[in-house]
């Protein structure tokens, strides 16, 4: 079980986003990195493919650390560290914060 999950809130704590806040749209556990809407924009270059029609500038989300990122409690909206506990029989994290358990 990691710490930071698909769909969870997240805060920039470190590099050139610092303090922007965003939703995770992927995990890349193989490679300890994320993508988060609207951080790390990156502008890629693209040519006209059979699937692709439209050639030109994209700009998208690019990979982040995932040590880069603090989630946010959905109870006390504020970024925190998370621990795991065994609970309702099964393992599930927990703010360090203000202590409530989630997903």
């Amino acid at each position: 079980m990691r710490k930071v999950k698909k769909g969870d809130r997240v805060r920039v704590i470190t590099g050139n986003d610092q303090g922007k806040e965003g939703k995770v749209l992927t995990i890349y556990p193989e490679e300890e990195r994320i993508i988060v809407d609207n951080i790390n924009i990156i502008t890629k270059h693209q040519r006209a493919t059979q699937r692709m029609r439209e050639p030109g500038i994209i700009n998208r989300p690019g990979k982040i650390h995932i040590s880069n990122v603090l989630v946010i409690c959905p109870e006390c909206n504020v970024p925190a560290r998370i621990g795991f506990v065994f609970a309702e029989g099964r393992k599930m994290r927990k703010c360090k914060e203000c202590g409530e358990l989630f997903r």
